[in-house]
């Protein structure tokens, strides 16, 4: 992370949310959003190369990392609502998003509710997607059972390991670093986190109450997918494409799972000054 940034932004109804930031004085912005239960730092190693071409904000929602833990209804709509608020903040009256997991699924109905405010949007491995295999009806099922037994226990390193492998390809495990699991950990044993933990947490059941409008998104998202991500399978994902005229399928080439800008980051970094850049990324597949 070093020549990023670390800030706390004011919004008007979220508190203070934790962002990183570079390349300042760059003319287009890319707002880089996690994972439930996530942080920031998931983003640790596509900042600063990208910021040789962006402006680059990653930041923690409401309720996770260090950003304020405030008593909400948590929901992908309300957190679209976040995102609003600290584009304001930041005096960004439109940006390019790129969310991973919950940030794909939040940043996708900002898009549909906000199309002027985004540019163009990637949707990594993103939630909120209709399920349409059998595979992916047990993925999901799986994450609601493993999600249940986890959501009222008190977190520990072994725990966190376990969460942080589920992220991860099985030739990426080295990955899960003991720095990275002591800085999810102190996350996770903060006070206010335990508090607002199970309303979060609720959003996984709650899972296909808050499906991606497609209907109403009126931009062409690249859907940045990995063969093995562990949940929402690759037939999700080509399916929603095809609902979207223009939409563009890339399939990591590396190895990874829920986490491709964390586990190959030189591709994804290749991949998002492509589309961020000129809307086309080469390698695409066929949908």
């Amino acid at each position: 992370m070093l020549g990023v940034e670390i800030q706390f932004v004011e919004t008007r109804h979220f508190g203070k949310i934790r962002i990183a930031e570079a390349g300042k004085g760059n003319p287009e912005t890319v707002l880089f959003m996690h994972g439930i239960n996530g942080h920031l730092e998931a983003y640790a190693k596509n900042l600063v190369p990208l910021s040789e071409r962006f402006h680059v904000v990653a930041f923690d929602f409401v309720g996770h990392g260090l950003s304020d833990k405030l008593e909400l209804d948590y929901t992908p709509p309300l957190l679209a609502e976040q995102l609003g608020e600290l584009m304001d903040a930041l005096g960004l009256d439109s940006a390019h998003l790129s969310g991973e997991s919950l940030g794909g699924w939040v940043s996708a109905f900002f898009a549909a509710k906000y199309p002027h405010r985004v540019k163009r949007l990637m949707l990594n491995t993103a939630g909120g997607l209709p399920v349409v295999s059998e595979k992916g009806k047990a993925d999901l099922a799986n994450l609601i059972a493993l999600n249940e037994r986890n959501v009222n226990a008190v977190p520990t390193r072994e725990s966190v390991r376990a969460r942080l492998d589920w992220l991860m390809h099985e030739n990426n495990r080295n990955l899960v670093s003991d720095e990275l699991i002591s800085l999810r950990l102190h996350f996770y044993l903060l006070p206010s986190t335990r508090r607002v933990a199970p309303t979060i947490n609720r959003m996984i059941n709650r899972h296909d109450d808050f499906l991606i409008p497609f209907e109403r998104l009126t931009c062409a998202p690249l859907f940045l997918w990995t063969v093995d991500n562990p949940i929402h399978d690759l037939e999700a994902a080509r399916a929603a494409a095809k609902r979207l005229p223009g939409s563009q399928l890339y399939v990591m080439k590396g190895n990874s799972a829920h986490w491709p800008q964390y586990e190959v980051p030189e591709e994804f970094n290749r991949v998002a000054t492509e589309f961020f850049g000129k809307g086309e990324v080469t390698g695409c597949a066929e949908l």
